[in-house]
């Protein structure tokens, strides 16, 4: 089938995802331990659109979430990228990532977002990137952090209550150290 690489890190392989990845996919978006700063975890359907959603966001933007696998077993881990979201009444570039329990502590969602902020700053013209959470989403915010964003913005927000929003400016990132050594 040979689905498209995007991005190779140390550990894992940025790929795009397809329909076959739904079954990896709804483990992880349908687990109410994973998905606890949502309002609700995604049935079927839902997993459905949003397989479909990145697929439409692939051939609009050229970019989406991607699908996260482990570089040694090809096996299906999560999802890390970036699509464009609503932060605060703005439609901005917003790195994402969802990373299934078993593979938590590990240091996945730091390895795909930061190899993702690497690869949106080489490849489109964006001179910031975000990442927003729920307030109460401390490892994503963490993980965020540990990319190299600073919290910029909390705000009220309808779904979420109340909304964190972190950003890296190219910038910043270019004054980092290391670039796609994640």
């Amino acid at each position: 089938m040979g689905l498209k690489v995007i991005i190779e890190t140390k550990r894992l392989l940025l790929r795009e995802m397809d329909t076959g990845d739904f079954d990896a996919l709804y483990q992880i978006l349908s687990d109410p331990v994973i998905m606890q700063h949502y309002p609700a975890p995604f049935d079927e359907d839902k997993v459905k659109r949003w397989i479909s959603w990145n697929l439409d966001n692939y051939e609009k933007y050229g970019f989406g979430l991607w699908a996260v696998v482990l570089k040694g077993t090809g096996e299906f881990i999560g999802d890390c990228g970036i699509t464009m979201q609503n932060i605060d009444g703005e439609m901005l570039p917003e790195i994402g990532y969802h990373i299934q329990k078993m593979y938590w502590r590990r240091g996945f969602a730091k390895e795909a977002a930061g190899a993702v902020m690497d690869w949106a700053f080489l490849n489109t013209g964006y001179n910031t990137l975000y990442s927003y959470m729920k307030y109460t989403n401390t490892a994503s915010y963490s993980t965020a952090i540990s990319v190299g964003m600073k919290k910029v913005k909390e705000y009220p927000d309808p779904v979420n209550t109340v909304s964190y929003a972190c950003a890296v400016t190219r910038q910043d990132w270019q004054e980092m150290e290391k670039h796609t050594s994640f």
